[in-house]
């Protein structure tokens, strides 16, 4: 018994002779962290510099899944330095406030990588810096939690909210949130890293999805020195036409909308959840085997066709088919937006059975039984299509009157500075840059099939599909709508897999992919053009699966 005492009293002794030593060291990171202040200058505002204690959770958004992929990380952060500012405070047009509103987290101890993670939406507001994987289903580690210093920015101007656009009334403003914000924070952000380390970062990373994963591939193109790996989720490297594509897809889905009372559509009884499960299940019949097993998931996605005139009704509509007006307006949707002559504005959208998830309902029909839509299409689009990428801007657009003939012109002058489009990458593969790509295949906001034509023309711009795979490689998501969910396997790791081509050289031959979609299942996410085929075994099982070329 005596002996047992003496050891819980050494244990306890240790225990608070380590705090002794321990209490200086963290007051003096409080004094380093605070005295980042004294930094600032008239074109550097920090409004906050202070330690945070370990084991402080993130703050819940639930619009941030919604918008960027990184829901709620539940892992509580390690202790760290927390500042906050604003870079170039202006009056801009309209006599508006403007600045480029950052916030950066450095932890202690710091593994000597910085990673500027991606917004979303409109951006306008500033996101917890956490690094959390961005891609809902993900239950990887964050990285402000494996040791990286992260920054996150509003770029450039505060809105009521991610979906204010409002900004687009004012040039800088378009500019930063375009590209020009990426580069003042980053500077900025490597500044201030130094000052409280005492060196620069090792390794540099961009990482996000949605309008995240459009400024990640804006940053291998208009910043090639600044970054050492990319990840781009869902990105929305062709926005400005993609904003026009949902105009299109508004018009032609509200065409098939029953009227209420007063004779008004009700967007979304266009296609009900039971007439979209039964397209889905469509689908997977004329599809689903074709790699091999029949699992209910596509993943020969380049060998799926379908049309839906196969589901018209040929008497009175019945849960078992389509009406003329919904195989038109699915018809319409899915071949993609077109001018007054037929030529294409949009690219069309792959049919995949991720088409029946809320998620996808939610952006191109919602759910609203009134007249007054609320699918993410309606309401969002009239403000970011009117007074950010249309010139002149139209503060009260509708979307039932843009013209595809008159209007989609307008989006050019926006389109030049915001989407990341380019094939031209050598400085950034000279300095030994990696990029990885990962696009859901039911992503209902930026088609697949758009970012599918892309990568075949950057491979053809830049050696093929060997000389790009050494570089930047693209995977494909089957079943995922935007930025996870939909029935995917949407739990994996892309930061694990950049940091290990950047910094060892180790290509992704796949992601793997695990979900709560299918409860005890994993894949082999493959790189474009390769997909996943069975090779026999147990059908659960990644080890039963190979990435072959289609």
């Amino acid at each position: 018994m005596t002996r047992r005492i003496n050891r819980r009293t050494n244990h306890w002794a240790g225990v608070a002779a380590l705090a002794t030593l321990l209490a200086p060291a963290a007051a003096a990171a409080a004094t380093e962290c605070a005295a980042l202040a004294s930094l600032a200058r008239p074109d550097l505002r920090i409004t906050r510099a202070e330690p945070v204690p370990a084991g402080t959770l993130p703050a819940d958004n639930p619009g941030r899944a919604a918008l960027t992929g990184a829901a709620r990380s539940g892992a509580a952060l390690p202790a760290h330095c927390l500042v906050e500012g604003m870079i170039a405070p202006r009056t801009g047009a309209g006599g508006v406030s403007f600045g480029i509103g950052f916030q950066l987290r450095m932890p202690e101890p710091w593994n000597g990588r910085f990673l500027f993670q991606g917004g979303g939406g409109q951006d306008g507001v500033i996101n917890e810096a956490v690094g959390a994987i961005p891609v809902s289903g993900s239950t990887a580690r964050p990285a402000l939690n494996r040791g990286y210093a992260v920054v996150s920015t509003d770029s450039g101007h505060q809105g009521r909210d991610s979906s204010d656009s409002s900004f687009g009334l004012d040039q800088q403003a378009r500019i930063d949130h375009a590209y020009a914000s990426i580069g003042a924070v980053s500077r900025e952000a490597r500044a201030l890293i130094a000052a409280r380390y005492g060196r620069a970062p090792e390794r540099a990373y961009f990482m996000g999805c949605s309008n995240g994963g459009r400024s990640a591939m804006t940053a291998a193109q208009r910043f090639p020195t600044e970054f050492d790996g990319i990840v781009a989720g869902n990105p929305g490297f062709r926005l400005s036409r993609a904003a026009v594509a949902q105009a299109w897809d508004i018009q032609a889905l509200t065409a098939a909308a029953p009227k209420d009372g007063e004779g008004r559509p009700v967007l979304a009884n266009a296609l009900t959840p039971a007439d979209m499960n039964l397209v889905a299940q469509s689908i997977v019949k004329a599809c689903d085997a074709a790699d091999g097993v029949a699992d209910g998931t596509v993943e020969a996605m380049s060998a799926c066709r379908f049309d839906p005139a196969a589901l018209r009704c040929t008497g009175d509509k019945t849960e078992a088919c389509l009406t003329d007006p919904q195989v038109a307006a699915l018809s319409r949707v899915f071949g993609g937006a077109k001018d007054g002559q037929g030529r294409a504005l949009y690219a069309g959208w792959p049919w995949d059975p991720g088409i029946a998830s809320p998620g996808w309902r939610a952006w191109k029909l919602g759910t609203s039984q009134t007249a007054a839509p609320n699918a993410r299409s309606a309401t969002l689009t009239p403000g970011s299509l009117g007074l950010y990428f249309m010139t002149p801007p139209v503060p009260d657009l509708k979307l039932a009157e843009f013209d595809f003939d008159r209007d989609a012109p307008r989006t050019l002058q926006t389109g030049a500075i915001n989407d990341p489009t380019a094939t031209l990458y050598s400085t950034f593969t000279a300095r030994g840059g990696r990029m990885i790509v990962f696009h859901g295949n039911a992503d209902p906001v930026f088609s697949a099939d758009d970012l599918r034509a892309y990568w075949k023309a950057l491979a053809a711009d830049n050696g093929g599909d060997a000389a790009l795979a050494g570089w930047a490689r693209m995977f494909m998501v089957p079943g995922m709508t935007h930025c996870g969910g939909g029935p995917a396997l949407d739990d994996f790791d892309p930061l694990t897999a950049i940091e290990a081509w950047v910094e060892r050289g180790e290509a992704p031959e796949s992601l793997l992919a695990r979900g709560s979609a299918f409860p005890g299942r994993s894949r082999p996410v493959c790189p474009f053009p390769q997909e996943a085929r069975f090779g026999g075994g147990d059908a659960q099982a990644a080890g039963s699966f190979t990435c072959a070329d289609p």
